[in-house]
């Protein structure tokens, strides 16, 4: 096996232990105890076995959504950084989550109680805001260039960004007091998803996103360098970065419809990584991928116990995290 076969097994190996050990443990752990032997206790009635429903119906869920949501958020910060060829670019640099922001606020605003296929009205609208801002930005960044405008794509995302984030507070302002409220609480990241199916409902998105980054590594190592330099080495530029563009968008968009917009993840583990194995996307890509969900499960079992018995949105937790690391980061590349 060849040196980077070897090292790229290694660090699988050790960020996947990392995320398996962070997705047994955390929903053993909580305000409330619970006996791990008690929850597979086949002789007591699932009605009846309370450790059994707290670990299956609140922790684990909350659990699995963390790991998905910080992979893909993770994973969507590497290629947007080589993309952009921009360190401090995020998921949330291009609008996609302020789109799918706006879309779940519309929905919990104006839409009527409803669901389909198990899913409620707010993660399928705010899939449909992703979408909605993809799309806008694409065009604004293709409409006149020959392929994608990296220039173009990250004016238009920031200006797209500011945009949502204004009408986000329209909508606001037009909420009752309950309404703005449940708004607010979303905003702030909410990995209580209530139950498998959003996760499950997610899980397409994010494995196609995942299976595309998987084609990533080797073009973002040469686009890192210039477009022109990864052409004079083979790269099929405009197709790479149509696929980064699309496949981190749709993680993004999969990422907020299910847990909300939870900030600096996606800046915050790639940098981290970075630290660790290098800059090789071929190493880069999956051990973000890996740690990122640890990451968020880490802070998710922060939120949940820190003040327990009361709960904080886990995007306080990261931004407490991420806000200075970013400040760290802006005057490190300076």
């Amino acid at each position: 096996m060849r040196p980077l076969g070897r090292r790229l097994v290694r660090v699988v190996a050790a960020f996947g232990t990392l995320a398996l050990a962070a997705a047994v443990l955390a929903p053993l752990v909580g305000s409330t105890r619970i006996d791990l032997l008690r929850v597979f206790d086949t002789s007591v009635p699932f009605a009846d076995n309370v450790d059994a429903q707290i670990f299956f119906i609140a922790r684990l869920p909350r659990t699995l959504a963390a790991l998905l949501v910080g992979s893909t958020l993770a994973a969507s910060g590497v290629v947007l950084q080589a993309l952009l060829r921009n360190p401090l670019a995020t998921p949330f640099t291009l609008g996609v989550s302020a789109g799918a922001s706006l879309g779940a606020m519309l929905a919990m605003t104006f839409a009527p109680p409803m669901a389909i296929a198990g899913l409620t009205a707010v993660p399928l609208a705010s899939f449909a805001g992703s979408i909605g801002a993809v799309s806008i930005v694409y065009a604004l960044s293709t409409i006149r260039h020959r392929g994608l405008s990296t220039d173009v794509l990250l004016l238009a995302g920031v200006t797209l960004n500011s945009f949502f984030s204004a009408l986000i507070l329209f909508v606001q302002y037009l909420a009752d007091a309950t309404e703005t409220l449940q708004n607010v609480r979303w905003l702030m990241g909410d990995l209580d998803v209530g139950g498998y199916e959003p996760i499950v409902a997610s899980l397409p998105l994010a494995g196609a996103a995942l299976f595309c980054f998987a084609l990533l590594p080797r073009a973002l190592n040469l686009l890192a360098l210039g477009p022109e330099s990864a052409a004079a080495r083979g790269v099929d530029v405009h197709r790479a970065q149509r696929l980064a563009f699309f496949s981190a968008s749709i993680a993004t968009g999969a990422a907020v419809s299910l847990g909300g917009p939870v900030g600096f993840i996606g800046i915050v583990v790639p940098h981290l990584v970075r630290l660790m194995v290098g800059a090789d996307h071929r190493l880069v890509l999956p051990a973000s991928a890996l740690f990122g969900g640890a990451f968020l499960v880490g802070c998710d079992l922060v939120a949940r116990t820190a003040f327990a018995p009361m709960e904080l949105p886990v995007g306080i937790v990261t931004a407490m995290i991420g806000g200075p690391f970013f400040l760290w980061l802006l005057v490190r590349h300076r």
